[in-house]
């Protein structure tokens, strides 16, 4: 049986993309293990169906983290058997790349988003050089690669000459609920990192126009902030925070809700071309989805009138545009969300995944 070792630098307990991409290697009858790191709280793994190992890390963040979990990481590869290595991100990539040279083991590279042009290296040259200069001399040097999106496979082949396979980040296929069932109060969701340039402040602003719930999960260096400027804003009867959750209770919670938020700004090449697990979450849990005028956002909207685009971010106008779609029966969108659903799920990227592993 070949032994594949999955290596990301989270801790492995909201990152769906990994779960899917895990299982379905498991059904297909390779050998997984799982490797991040350990956070504080974290959250327990008892339900996964593969092995896993997180590290203690020493550092928790910035140049000294991505070093230690590199060399630890490497460290393990080199001692430890296994037929494949998939490293998921750029900041993985090194100790991959040298251990699957070292021990002539397959490499393959998921690329879940831009790492390189993420907003938090806008403001930090030195930073964004270092990981730019590791995108461009290992990227062309790796035979078997995917991401997220066109946008994504477009921006590598274009830079670098690379091309990547496109695996979509679709959840797996799953019934979800009446689309006729009413509930006491509207509620509007946002799922996922409560980062820089994700909207969330957007989204609390306009939500003194709305009469409804706000429902954000997730987590985030921006986390205590967003909660403290929902307080100084009076707000916090409208808006409750969950921090992060296993994917099961997400689901429960996303399925209740009447409307999905993606608000991500386009101050970067990553939010541009970025292509969230989110708004598919949304559209298997049968609600519709507003989201920000980005390419791939577009794309899934034009090709399954599941929401709309976000037409201003004026706080009034977001807030109006809110109120408009909350106004709508939910059986408006039901046919286009059961569609995309069927189109739009794991099952139909299983094959082209798995190809790349055999």
């Amino acid at each position: 049986m070949k032994k594949v070792i999955i290596s990301v630098t989270n801790d492995l307990t909201t990152d769906q993309r990994v779960d899917k991409v895990a299982r379905s290697l498991i059904g297909a009858g390779f050998s997984v293990l799982l490797l991040g790191v350990h956070s504080k709280p974290s959250i327990g793994l008892s339900d996964r169906p593969y092995a896993f190992h997180r590290f203690n890390m020493i550092f928790k963040k910035g140049f000294f983290f991505y070093f230690e979990f590199n060399v630890r990481l490497f460290l393990f590869l080199i001692t430890n058997h296994s037929s494949i290595y998939l490293s998921n991100d750029l900041d993985t990539l090194c100790a991959n790349f040298l251990a699957s040279k070292l021990k002539n083991v397959r490499l393959i590279y998921d690329s879940h988003e831009l790492f390189s042009e993420l907003p938090e290296l806008l403001n930090r040259p030195f930073v964004k050089s270092v990981w730019i200069y590791i995108e461009k001399q290992l990227l062309k040097r790796i035979k078997y690669s995917y991401t997220v999106s066109e946008s994504i496979a477009s921006y590598y082949y274009d830079k670098y000459g690379v091309n990547m396979s496109v695996i979509s980040n679709f959840p797996n296929f799953r019934l979800s609920q009446d689309p006729l069932i009413s509930q006491k109060h509207k509620i509007i969701i946002y799922q996922g990192a409560i980062n820089k340039d994700r909207g969330i402040k957007l989204m609390i602003d306009a939500m003194k126009y709305i009469d409804a719930k706000l429902y954000i999960v997730g987590g985030g260096y921006l986390l205590e902030d967003m909660i403290h400027y929902t307080q100084k804003n009076k707000l916090i009867d409208k808006i409750v925070f969950f921090g992060k959750l296993p994917f099961s209770d997400l689901f429960q919670i996303t399925k209740k809700a009447n409307l999905g938020l993606s608000f991500e700004e386009d101050t970067c090449l990553a939010y541009r071309y970025s292509l969230p697990n989110k708004i598919f979450d949304y559209i298997h849990a049968e609600i519709p989805i507003l989201v920000s005028d980005l390419p791939e956002f577009k794309k899934v909207i034009h090709s399954h009138p599941v929401g709309e685009i976000l037409q201003s971010r004026d706080i009034k106008s977001v807030a109006n545009q809110i109120n408009q779609m909350l106004s709508y029966e939910k059986s408006k969108w039901y046919p286009y969300l059961i569609a995309a659903k069927k189109d739009l799920c794991w099952e139909n990227q299983e094959t082209k995944l798995l190809s790349l592993f055999y």
